[in-house]
Parts: structure tokens; C-alpha cells; sequence
């Protein structure tokens, strides 16, 4: 393997050199802030020196007066004749379509520049009649040749992907741009001689015959390739390129990769870190080998590669690529949509990302195996059973920190591919294990009231608390069949002073109150934060319960969510709903008219009934 750099202008450097874009390379996706980056690089000295020569100068020897400027490198690799593009498609790519502008500009009846031709075999060569782009877009020629053709840019078909869509998008920048600066002949010949002649660029040719090594080389030497670019060369690359293309392999990577990118860049970096620990991974310190960084490199080796078995293995690689990678890519989108707003019966997804959970991916992953029928399934189970375990260790104050990232991993390892009907029990004995572990004594039940009892406020997150509520008030609508007004969004997440919802004490720090606890200030506040004795309200309202007695704040309640409704006796009045509602489950729910110990123990263990019902 050796390096060599070639420091080259960029006529040396688009001159007869058809540089191949056509299977490892991600597609074109400069936007409309790295193009003008590129121009104002490439104006930024000419404009500053120009301004010093005047027009008496001619434009070959003005340019000379013009600083150089190095335009960072570029590396290629060539394979059997062929120069392959390895790093810098993006900024040759530009510079292909500032080229192709420049030669219409340059065409135009007030310049009739001399310097046209020169510009355009920048951009293409001839065999017998055919135009030989220098960058080989394969799947965008047609793009291509449009826009060296000038053919109105909304006329240009771009239905051969991305790329040509943002060849045509940034063309569209790049004309504005060129016809904004360069508004003198003068001017534009100067700037063609100084762009192909003082534009300096390194190439950095990659000696090594090995085309899927080539990537990690690239990347040892510091090269700004992205760990799902390296992996397309080194998988992609073990494949005949006939059998690419009659495949559609490309097309298949592109498109799992676009679909997620939908969710944020490098997404698909985020999936392969998740995948490979979903199907290998089975403790939290094993988890921290594989990285969304380096899982390009340790997929091909120990026990990732004794599982996948894609390294140097052309046949496995095509298998993976045609059924894996696209069932596993979809299913990963899937759970992205579903945990981003409420879907019912996935609603658990939801409930997971109000928390910040994201220990899904990994579980559902690995109990998922290639095509699953039960996949729906599985995935309301573990969206289910992760919360529970996650609600219920809080609320028994057996949470503390890297417990759940510890049970992810272990849990993940155990319902590897498991059918629905093993998974319940898997979660339960983790978590009974957990609570026995944290406990320091046995534990044979999910949730005990004695561990409950004393739970509060302070011993609880804030957005946890508020979450606990929110699925109280969520489990009361749905039991009474009445429409859930306020979305867990702003119940969980909005802090905001008029519409954000906030902890309410029932009990609010004043004499009277302090004297139902004999006086006592430390019992007081520590009974004050129970979860019987709190409630969620609305930013005005809960200001203006300030320090107002029970009886008056009964009336702040009023209005409000239904849980803190059920304080008032109004509520019950000819409530024939919530009179079986409450019959059903037998809660024993009643207005309360007065609040004091008695009343905070009876609200405290009448969630405990609800958190045995909705978290069963």
C-alpha cells in the first residue's frame, strides 16, 4: 500500500481523467450553504487582488497577479484502467457544474469569451460522438448532459435520484452567482484563468489493487469518509460490477440509506451501532465496542464477523444486502415513526421517547428476525414491557444510574429472536432480579405497595413525575371514554408559564396544614410530596393556588384534568360513567372535602391501584 500526492491545477486535474462515481460513492448531497462556501472560497482572493490590476492588463497575465489558493485534496484509486473518485465527489461534482455555467456564460452574446472551449474540455471528452463526462456519474448522465446542453433547469429530469436533483438545484446558485460577479468580459476571462491555473488541489493516489481495503486505508489517513461510506466500498466492493447493476445493489443501499436519513443526518451510522449490539451485544460494557464510529471496521472481524460473515465473502454480502439490510433498515424507520408521535396500540413507543428511552431499538432488533410475521407484536410488547419496568423501578425507588442501559443489553440477549409468548416473562425476571438486586432482600412480586408508600416528589425526576401523572389522567379518559384534551407533549414536556403544566401540591405550605402533621416540618414536607398529594395544573393555575387553603383550591381544580377533579364532589354528581368507571376497577374514588394525613394515605394507595392496572 502507498500514498503518492500529486499537487495539480484544476485544468491538470479535469484534463482526459474519467474519474468513476458508480458504486461505493454516496450520492451528491451538497446543499445550498457548502456550494456558496465553495464560491466565496474561489472569489474571495481574485476579488480582493483584482480590484489592484485594472483592465489595461490582459486577462492570462492578470491572473498571474492573482494570489493562489489551495483547494484541500482529493484521492483517487485506480483498478484495472479505471480511476475511482474516493474522496472529494462532492467538491468535484461543483466544480463540474461551475464549469458547465461558466461555458453558457461564457457563450453569451455580450462575452463570446475565447476561453469557452478551453472551459469545456474541463467538462467532458469525445469518443467517436459520444460525450465522456470526467465525472462519471453513471446513474446521472442524462441530468448531466441536460444541463451541458443549457436546457431550461425546471424542464431537467431528475428522476434518477437525489443527485440529480441537487445538480440542478445548486446549477440554478451557481448561474446567480457567476452572472452576479463576473459582469465584464475582462472579468470573466480572468476568472477562467485564474480558476484553472491558480486553483491548486493535492491528489492523493491510493496505490493498492484491493478495492474494499482501500476505503479503510483512506480513513487511517485521516480522510473525511464516513464510517457507512467506507462500509458501501468494502461491501459493495467484494461484488462484480455487472452483478451491481443487475442487482440494483446501489440502488438498494441508496435508497435504505435515503429513507433514513428522513430522521437526520448519518442516520443510517446510528442504525448499523444499533443493529450489530441488537444481534451481538449482551452487557452494557460490551455495547461500547461497537460504535456508530468504528462498526465499519469491527463488522469484519471476531465475533461481529463469526455472525455476520461479510468479510471478503462476495456471495453472503449480495444475500445481506437484498434481505437483511433492507428488512432491518425498514423495521429501524418503522420504530423511528411510532416512538415520534402517539399511534395507538404502539402508543408504549411514544411513552418510551417522552422519557428519553431508546433501549427499543436494540431490544425489538434483536427479537426480530429476517421477515418477521410477528413483528407488530414484538414491537408493542417490548415498547410495553420497557416501559413498565422502567415506570415501576421508579416508583419503587430501585432506579439508579446505567440500570436500564445494564438491562437493555441484557434483556436484548435473552429474547434474541424469541416468539412473543417468552418475552413477558424475560422482562419480568429481569426486573424481579432487579428489585431483588437494589432491595438487598428477595423480592417475588413487580410492585409492592411497601416499596410505593413513601415515594415522592424529591425522590422522582421532575419530567418523571409529570409522566406518571400524565398517564393517571391518560388511563381515567380512556376509562371513561372521554376525549384526552391535553397531548402528553405538553403535559410531560411543556415548563412553560401560561401553558406548560406543572407539580401542584394539594397541600401547600401553611399553618393550618403544618398543624394536621403536629407541627412537625420535616414530616410535613415529606408527606407534602407524596404522590397522593400532588397534581399536574396549567402554569396560571397552579400560580394562583399559591398558598390557598384546601377548600379554596378546590375550586382552582375544577376545569382542570380529570384526576384533580375527582376531588370535588360536583364531579360525581349524575356522573353515571365515572360512577362505573370506578365500580369496574374498584378504586373507591370519592370527593374529598377536606385533606389531611388520612386523605394523602387513601390517594396514595389509590394510585397504587392504578399503577397495578396500567403497568399489570
Amino acid at each position: 500500500m502507498a500514498i503518492k500526492p500529486i499537487p495539480k491545477n484544476l485544468e491538470q486535474a479535469f484534463n482526459a481523467t474519467k474519474y468513476q462515481i458508480d458504486f461505493y460513492q454516496r450520492q451528491y448531497k451538497w446543499s445550498k450553504d457548502p456550494v456558496e462556501r465553495l464560491l466565496d472560497d474561489l472569489f474571495y482572493k481574485f476579488n480582493i487582488d483584482y480590484v489592484k490590476i485594472g483592465e489595461s492588463l490582459d486577462p492570462e497575465n492578470a491572473s498571474k497577479k492573482i494570489s493562489q489558493y489551495f483547494l484541500n485534496t482529493y484521492v483517487t484509486n485506480e483498478v484495472n484502467g479505471n480511476v475511482y473518485l474516493v474522496d472529494g465527489q462532492q467538491r468535484f461534482t461543483t466544480l463540474t457544474l461551475i464549469f458547465i455555467q461558466l461555458f453558457h456564460l461564457g457563450n453569451r452574446e455580450e462575452f463570446k469569451s475565447e476561453l469557452v472551449e478551453w472551459v469545456k474540455e474541463r467538462i467532458y471528452g469525445t469518443s467517436g460522438p459520444k460525450k465522456i463526462f470526467y465525472l462519471n456519474h453513471v446513474k446521472h448522465l442524462e441530468c448531466m448532459k441536460s444541463l451541458f446542453e443549457n436546457k431550461p433547469f425546471k424542464e431537467i429530469n431528475t428522476s434518477s435520484g437525489k443527485t440529480a436533483a441537487n445538480m440542478v438545484t445548486n446549477s440554478r446558485i451557481i448561474r446567480q452567482w457567476l452572472e452576479r460577479e463576473l459582469t465584464t468580459i475582462h472579468r470573466y476571462d480572468t476568472f477562467v484563468y485564474y480558476l484553472l491555473t491558480r486553483i491548486e488541489i493535492l491528489n492523493l493516489d491510493v496505490v493498492q489493487d484491493d478495492v474494499p481495503m482501500v476505503f479503510e486505508v483512506i480513513n487511517d489517513r485521516g480522510v473525511s469518509l464516513k464510517p457507512h461510506e467506507i462500509l458501501k466500498g468494502k461491501l459493495l466492493g467484494q461484488i462484480d460490477k455487472d452483478e451491481l447493476n443487475s442487482l440494483g445493489i446501489n440502488e438498494i443501499w441508496d435508497k435504505q440509506v435515503d429513507a433514513l436519513e428522513e430522521f437526520g443526518q448519518d442516520e443510517i451510522d446510528q442504525f448499523f451501532e444499533i443493529f450489530i449490539r441488537s444481534k451481538i451485544v449482551g452487557t452494557r460494557g460490551i455495547s461500547e465496542k461497537y460504535t456508530s464510529k468504528n462498526y465499519h471496521r469491527i463488522l469484519f472481524t471476531e465475533e461481529v464477523e463469526e455472525y455476520f460473515k461479510l468479510n471478503r465473502n462476495p456471495a453472503r454480502t449480495k444475500v445481506f444486502l437484498k434481505n437483511e439490510f433492507i428488512y432491518f433498515t425498514n423495521l429501524y424507520a418503522k420504530i423511528r415513526r411510532l416512538r415520534a408521535a402517539f399511534h395507538s396500540g404502539f402508543e408504549h413507543l411514544y411513552f418510551n421517547q417522552l422519557n428519553d428511552l431508546n433501549g427499543h431499538f436494540v431490544m425489538i432488533l434483536s427479537a426480530c428476525k429476517l421477515n418477521d410475521p410477528d413483528e407488530d407484536e414484538k414491537i408493542k410488547l417490548i415498547g410495553y414491557h420497557y416501559d413498565r419496568i422502567y415506570t415501576l423501578l421508579h416508583l419503587q425507588k430501585a432506579y439508579v444510574n446505567n440500570v436500564m442501559a445494564d438491562l437493555i443489553y441484557a434483556i436484548s440477549q435473552d429474547i434474541r429472536e424469541k416468539s412473543c409468548d417468552e418475552i413477558p416473562a424475560i422482562f419480568e425476571t429481569h426486573l424481579i432480579h432487579t428489585l431483588t438486586d437494589k432491595k438487598n432482600q428477595t423480592v417475588e412480586q413487580a410492585f409492592s405497595y411497601n416499596y410505593f408508600k413513601d415515594v415522592g416528589y424529591a425522590d422522582l425526576p421532575t419530567r418523571f413525575n409529570r409522566y406518571f401523572l400524565s398517564r393517571i389522567e391518560h388511563f381515567m379518559t380512556k376509562g371513561l371514554q372521554v376525549p384526552f384534551e391535553v397531548s402528553f407533549d405538553n403535559l410531560v414536556r411543556n415548563t412553560g408559564p401560561v401553558n406548560g403544566y406543572h407539580i401542584e401540591h394539594i397541600l401547600s405550605w401553611n399553618e393550618d396544614n403544618l398543624a394536621l402533621f403536629n407541627n412537625d416540618e420535616d414530616v410535613f414536607e415529606r408527606e407534602r410530596n407524596r404522590l397522593g398529594g400532588l397534581l399536574l395544573l396549567r402554569g396560571n393555575a397552579n400560580q394562583s393556588s399559591g398558598k390557598e387553603k384546601y377548600s379554596d383550591k378546590l375550586d382552582t381544580y375544577s376545569g382542570t384534568l380529570i384526576w384533580n377533579e375527582t376531588l370535588i364532589p360536583a364531579t360525581y354528581h349524575s356522573n353515571l360513567d365515572l360512577n362505573l368507571f370506578n365500580q369496574k376497577f374498584g378504586l373507591g374514588l370519592r370527593a374529598l372535602t377536606q385533606f389531611g394525613p388520612e386523605e394523602l394515605e387513601e390517594r396514595h394507595k389509590l394510585l397504587a391501584k392504578m399503577v397495578e392496572i396500567i403497568w399489570k
